[in-house]
């Protein structure tokens, strides 16, 4: 069954007087718990697409469904409370709070949650072991390696038990071994946690992880790929 339909989905930017439309009328299904890896030169729309399926941006024109509700209808507090138990996002240069314990970053977004000390402690301490830091809970992000430092972006992102994960190039400032452990870590969370995870990627080995590679060119997916969403929506409806 589809779990994120997209549906005509356009977005277009105005800088001046020039029209940049970086999604053109998109049409794209993914299921519940289904690893997507989208992939395309830059500019192709790949970052656009991520950023309103996780709630960030808005579609200019379509519709966005992710579970059967229209999330593109959301007002602003509804996106972000919406947002807030529904996806973890991971970025590629981990965007972490330089001043916080690797502990303190992961905690972070369930302040906005109205959860004891003690339930904090359990989720972060659950999410840290999950991905194989919890020893390095009182380090800071300038004392840990750059795999290190996206394992704890990671927890970060799924210490809410969101059912969705978007990561942006997850992988782009890591060498081959430590993206290698990263890709291992997020097929697991889709493989056994059942996640539905949409990546980002132009490391071609980074998308041999996921269960479906699509390519983006202008705001559109590929002329094959286009087909293949149609004969998927057509044999889940």
């Amino acid at each position: 069954m589809s779990f994120i339909q997209c549906q005509q989905l356009t977005r277009v930017y105005r800088r001046g007087d020039n029209e940049i439309r970086p999604l053109d009328s998109l049409d794209l299904t993914v299921k519940q718990g289904e690893f997507v890896a989208l992939m395309g030169p830059s500019g192709s729309g790949k970052t656009t697409l991520l950023n309103l399926i996780a709630g960030i941006d808005r579609p200019t024109s379509g519709n966005l469904l992710v579970g059967g509700r229209d999330i593109s209808r959301l007002s602003t507090g509804e996106l972000a409370r919406w947002r807030s138990r529904n996806v973890g996002y991971v970025f590629q240069l981990y965007n972490l709070i330089p001043v916080l314990t690797a502990y303190e970053n992961i905690e972070v977004p369930l302040l906005l949650q109205r959860l004891s000390a003690r339930e904090r402690h359990q989720r972060v301490a659950g999410a840290m072991s999950l991905v194989g830091i919890a020893d390095r809970h009182d380090h800071y992000p300038r004392q840990l390696s750059g795999g290190q430092e996206q394992r704890v972006a990671i927890a970060r992102a799924i210490v809410t038990d969101p059912p969705i994960i978007v990561a942006d190039e997850p992988t782009g400032d890591l060498d081959r071994q430590a993206a290698r452990h990263i890709m291992e870590l997020l097929q697991r969370l889709n493989r056994e946690f059942g996640r539905t995870l949409i990546m980002v990627t132009h490391d071609a080995r980074s998308a041999e992880y996921a269960g479906r590679v699509l390519h983006l060119d202008k705001g559109r997916l590929a002329p094959n790929e286009r087909q293949a969403v149609k004969e998927q929506a057509y044999a889940s409806a």
